[in-house]
């Protein structure tokens, strides 16, 4: 099942349930695939494609969560764990850190990196590996950890 079908049975559904917060996250997420769609000018998104929108919201959300903590908005914050919880239901399985670990470690032997230098290289082999199953920074920082 494509996301965008996942999306529309769980919109019913809740509709169903009068669940305003899941029915609010989920027409934004399918608005933002529809302008994706329409940007690219395409008749449908990839799976790949969808899943890179998906992040990108997510990490909207997450970096919106911290401004509003470090600014006290408590009502925010709440709002926004929960369009975070909502979101994370359509994101594959997150790695494990060990799993993480081991993906870097190979990535770097692969690429015969030695030093940051060469971070660029190990990044730009990684993040495919893991794209939408591991936070970007949280990948940045094991690789720079391993080169130095």
């Amino acid at each position: 099942m494509s996301l965008l079908e996942q999306l529309n049975q769980d919109m019913k559904q809740a509709m169903k349930q009068k669940d305003k917060e899941k029915l609010s996250v989920i027409r934004m997420v399918k608005a933002s695939l529809q302008n994706e769609t329409i940007k690219l000018g395409k008749d449908q998104l990839s799976e790949d494609e969808e899943l890179t929108i998906l992040s990108r919201e997510l990490k909207q959300r997450n970096d919106s969560l911290q401004e509003f903590k470090s600014a006290g908005r408590d009502d925010l914050v709440e709002k926004n764990q929960t369009e975070i919880n909502i979101l994370q239901q359509y994101m594959p399985t997150q790695l494990s850190d060990d799993e993480l670990e081991a993906i870097v470690q190979s990535t770097i032997q692969e690429v015969n990196a030695t030093s940051k230098s060469e971070m660029g290289k190990v990044m730009s082999a990684i993040m495919p590996k893991v794209k939408g199953k591991a936070d970007g920074s949280k990948v940045n920082k094991l690789v720079q950890k391993h080169l130095s």
